[in-house]
C-alpha cells in the first residue's frame, strides 16, 4: 500500500507538488504566528508590543528602498531572460542592494539622533534593521530561485526552521531581558540574519560575486517604475501604526496592531481563493465567456463577507483569548479593518482583469492616491478621535481603491473594445451594504453577549439547513476546469 502511494506521488508533476508544499508551508507559518501571539501579548506590555510592530512597519518601508523589491517584480522574468546565468543574476542584484545599503548607512550615521527620534528606534536597532533587510532579501531570492526550478524540499525545510526558531529565540531573550519589546525584535531578527546571511554569502560565491551592469540595468529599469505601487501597498499596511505611535503613543500602536492582525487573518484565505480563481477567470475571458464570472464572483464575495462577519461578531472573545484584557479596547478597531478586507477582495477582482490585459499604470496611480488619502485622513482624525479612527481611515482608503480599480476596468474595456460584463456591480454593492449593516449590528451588540451568541447559533443552524447549497457552490467553483 505504501509502495502504491509512493508510486502515485511520484507521478504527480513537480509543479503541482511544489504548489501544494508551498501552500502547506504558508498555512503553517500563519498558524504558528497566530498561536504564538497570545504568548507575547501576555509577556509584553502594550508599549513593548508596539515597539516590535513599529520596528516591523519601518522595516517594511526601508526594505523597498534598500532592495527595490528585486526579489519580486523583475525576478521571474530575469530567471527566464538569464536562464543560463541565474546564480550570476542573483549575486549581481545582491551586490546592488549591498551598495544601496552602504550609501544609506553613510547618509544615516551623521544624522542618526534626529532620524532615531523620528523612527522611535535606537541606533543599534537601525543597524539591525538594515542587516536583516539585506539578509532576508538574499533568502527571498534563493527561495524564488528554488521555487522557479521546483526544488521545493529545501525551501520548505528552511522556511519551517526559521518559523520555529524565531519565536523560540525571541521567547528566551524576552524572559531574560528587561527591555522585552527590543528583545523580541532581536530574537526574530537574529534568526533571519544568521540563516539569511548564510544564504546571502552562499549565493555570492555561487554567482561568482558578479557585478554585471547589464543585470543592474535590467533590474532597475523593470522595478523602479513599480516602487510607487510597492510603497503605497506598504503605506496601506504600516502607516497607521507609525502615525498612531507618533500621535497617540507606542502603547496604542501595540493595541491597534493586535486588532489589525486579527482583522486581516483571513487575507491568506483571500490569496488562496485568488490563486485558484485567477486561472479559471483567465480561461473564461480567453474563450469569450467572461460573463460566467458574475455568479462566481458574487458567490466568493458572499463567502468572504460571511467569514469576515464571523471574525467581527466574535471579536471580543477572540481578543480576550489571543491577547488578554489589556488589549480589549482593540475590539472597536476590528469592524472597520475587517470591512476593508472585503473591499480589498473587490479590488483584487478588478485588478485580476487589469493584469490580464497588462494594464498596470492606472493601478499604480490608484494605489498612490488611496495611500496618500490614508495618510491625510490619519493626520486629521487620529489627533481628534484617537487611534480607533485609523481603522476607519483605512476603510475609506479601500473604498477609494476599489472604486478606482473598477473605473480602471471600465476604461480598459472601452480602450480595448471588449465587453465589461465580468462582474455584477449591483450585486457586489448589495453584498457590501448588507455586510456593513450586519457589521454595525454586531458592533452594537459587543456589550450584549447573550443576544450575540443567540444570533451566532441561529446563523449556524441556517448554515446547517442550507449546507447542500453551500457545498454545491464550492464544488462548482473548485471542480471547474480552466
Amino acid at each position: 500500500m505504501i509502495k502504491n502511494l509512493r508510486a502515485k506521488i511520484q507521478t504527480i508533476p513537480d509543479g503541482v507538488k511544489a504548489s501544494v508544499a508551498y501552500t502547506i508551508c504558508s498555512v503553517f507559518q500563519r498558524c504558528l504566528s497566530f498561536i504564538t501571539m497570545p504568548l507575547f501579548t501576555r509577556l509584553l506590555t502594550t508599549e513593548q508590543y508596539g515597539q516590535y510592530n513599529i520596528y516591523q512597519a519601518w522595516s517594511s518601508i526601508l526594505s523597498i528602498f534598500l532592495t527595490l523589491n528585486l526579489a519580486y517584480g523583475s525576478f521571474s522574468t530575469a530567471m527566464i531572460k538569464y536562464e543560463n546565468d541565474r546564480k550570476g543574476y542573483i549575486a549581481a542584484v545582491q551586490n546592488l542592494c549591498l551598495l544601496i545599503a552602504a550609501v544609506f548607512l553613510v547618509l544615516y550615521y551623521p544624522f542618526r539622533e534626529s532620524i532615531n527620534q523620528w523612527l522611535e528606534l535606537p541606533t543599534p536597532l537601525v543597524f539591525t534593521m538594515v542587516l536583516e533587510t539585506l539578509t532576508v532579501f538574499g533568502l527571498s531570492c534563493w527561495y524564488a530561485f528554488k521555487r522557479f526550478e521546483y526544488q521545493y524540499k529545501n525551501v520548505v525545510a528552511l522556511t519551517i526552521l526559521v518559523s520555529v526558531l524565531s519565536p523560540i529565540l525571541a521567547f528566551v531573550l524576552v524572559m531574560n531581558s528587561s527591555e522585552r519589546g527590543y528583545a523580541r525584535i532581536v530574537g526574530y531578527a537574529a534568526v533571519n540574519i544568521i540563516v539569511g546571511g548564510t544564504i546571502f554569502i552562499y549565493s555570492f560565491f555561487a554567482g561568482k560575486g558578479g557585478i554585471k551592469k547589464e543585470y543592474w540595468k535590467y533590474a532597475l529599469h523593470f522595478n523602479i517604475p513599480l516602487i510607487p505601487y510597492y510603497l503605497s501597498q506598504v503605506i496601506f499596511n504600516q502607516s497607521d501604526r507609525i502615525m498612531i505611535s507618533h500621535i497617540s503613543g507606542t502603547d496604542k500602536a501595540g493595541i491597534y496592531s493586535v486588532a489589525y492582525t486579527l482583522s486581516t487573518v483571513l487575507v491568506f484565505v483571500l490569496n488562496a481563493i485568488n490563486g485558484s480563481y485567477v486561472p479559471w477567470l483567465y480561461g473564461r475571458i480567453k474563450e469569450g465567456q467572461g460573463r460566467e464570472n458574475r455568479s462566481i464572483a458574487n458567490g466568493i464575495a458572499g463567502l468572504m463577507a460571511f467569514l469576515l462577519l464571523a471574525v467581527i461578531a466574535l471579536a471580543p472573545e477572540i481578543i480576550l483569548i489571543m491577547a488578554g484584557k489589556d488589549y480589549y479596547e482593540a475590539i472597536w478597531v476590528v469592524p472597520p479593518v475587517a470591512m476593508s478586507i472585503l473591499l480589498l477582495f473587490y479590488s483584487q477582482l478588478f485588478i485580476n482583469v487589469e493584469f490580464y490585459y497588462e494594464e498596470k499604470k492606472m493601478l499604480v496611480w490608484g494605489s498612490i492616491g488611496a495611500a496618500v488619502l490614508n495618510i491625510v485622513l490619519n493626520g486629521l482624525l487620529i489627533p481628534k478621535f484617537g487611534y480607533v479612527a485609523a481603522g476607519y481611515t483605512t476603510l475609506a482608503s479601500y473604498v477609494v481603491f476599489a472604486g478606482t480599480n473598477y473605473f480602471t476596468l471600465k476604461f480598459i474595456s472601452k480602450k480595448r473594445q471588449v465587453p465589461c460584463d465580468y462582474f455584477d456591480l449591483k450585486a457586489l454593492i448589495g453584498i457590501a451594504l448588507v455586510f456593513a449593516v450586519l457589521t454595525a449590528l454586531a458592533t452594537m451588540l459587543y456589550e450584549h453577549q447573550v443576544i450575540r451568541y443567540v444570533i451566532v447559533v441561529l446563523v449556524l443552524i441556517a448554515m446547517a439547513v442550507a449546507h447542500k447549497r453551500i457545498i454545491a457552490f464550492i464544488k462548482r467553483f473548485v471542480l471547474r476546469k480552466t
